[in-house]
Parts: structure tokens; C-alpha cells; sequence
């Protein structure tokens, strides 16, 4: 059986090397079996537009776990599985640059996947594959921008599509992650 660890990150800003907020949903037989959602304390500056786009401040993440101690946790679920999110370079470069930034090493690639790309697919008719559109198609409920929200529908979104016949094989890439304490 395939299990997913479908997720979806904040950024604190236009650098995207570090993450205010990470939304997890483990997805095994075509079900949601498992939900995470925390804000991370990003130990760098926030701008003014990401503060907007999120909601995510200063002072709330301040006072969250950081992303090595949030990682201790995420570790063992991300080993499960493949990795999918939706627009999924983005989330992985994310996740990569952080664990090169706090010299983590993880594994030399990861396997993923983007519901994006499988949206393309699969709904060829609607106007364009944004997380939004895609959940106001398939009636998904979305907090968009809160990193828990999406990743829960971009998870609903996987299991729609995987039920219409997208075959996750088609769309499965490697993402080659950095050596120890080497940032891209």
C-alpha cells in the first residue's frame, strides 16, 4: 500500500530558506490517517508581505519550536513515505535549503510528488490549478495560506485525483537534498 506524507510550509519571507510554518497529512489507502500542524520559530527576519500572506508574526512564531527541534519529530513520519504537496518544488526547495541551513543531514534524495502537475492532468478544464481554484472545484474546505489547511487539502485534493485514475508513478521525481551543513 502507498502512503503519502503530503505537506505544505510558510516562508518568513522572499528568501524561502526557512520555514514559520509546516502542515502535515499522511495519507494510506486513500484516507487521511494522521494530521500535524505547528508554527516553527524561523530565527530570521520576517517581511512585511509574507506577515500579510500568512498571518504568521514575529511573535507568534517566536515563541514556536525550531525547525531542528520540529524535525526530530517530522523525521521518523517523512521516512514513510512519498512526499507530495502541491506546486512541490517550492516546498521541497524549502524544506531542503532548512536542513542544509541547520547542517541536518537527512538522505541524499527524496522521492515526491506535486498535485499541481497531476491537476494539469486530471482537470484540464478548469482555468488554472491553483490550490484555491482546485478546492472551490472539488468543495474542499481551505484556509488558504495556513499551512495545515493546505496541506490537509492538498491531501483531499490527492485522493480525488488518485480516485479518477492519476497513477502517482506518472508523477513520482527525485529531489536531491544537500550533503550536512551545506545550504543551496
Amino acid at each position: 500500500m502507498d502512503r503519502f506524507i503530503v505537506f505544505d510550509v510558510e516562508t518568513p519571507n522572499f528568501k524561502n530558506d526557512r520555514m514559520s510554518a509546516i502542515g502535515v497529512s499522511v495519507v494510506e489507502g486513500g484516507k487521511i490517517v494522521w494530521d500535524y500542524d505547528t508554527l516553527i520559530n524561523p530565527e530570521t527576519f520576517f517581511s512585511a508581505f509574507n506577515v500579510r500572506l500568512t498571518g504568521i508574526t514575529p511573535e507568534a512564531a517566536g515563541a514556536a519550536p525550531t525547525f531542528p527541534e520540529v524535525w526530530r519529530e517530522l523525521r521518523p513520519v517523512f521516512d514513510t513515505g512519498t512526499l507530495v504537496a502541491h506546486n512541490a518544488p517550492f516546498d521541497m526547495g524549502v524544506l531542503s535549503k532548512c536542513l542544509g541551513h541547520y547542517g541536518i543531514f537527512w538522505k541524499h534524495s527524496a522521492p515526491y510528488a506535486c498535485t499541481c502537475q497531476m491537476a494539469r492532468r486530471c482537470y484540464p478544464y478548469l482555468p488554472d490549478k491553483k490550490l484555491n481554484t482546485l478546492c472551490g472545484y472539488l468543495d474542499i474546505a481551505l484556509d488558504h495560506h495556513r499551512a495545515g489547511s493546505d496541506a490537509r487539502a492538498a491531501a483531499l485534493l490527492l485522493i480525488d485525483e488518485l480516485a479518477r485514475g492519476m497513477d502517482i508513478r506518472d508523477f513520482r521525481r527525485q529531489y536531491y537534498l544537500p550533503p550536512a551543513g551545506e545550504e543551496m
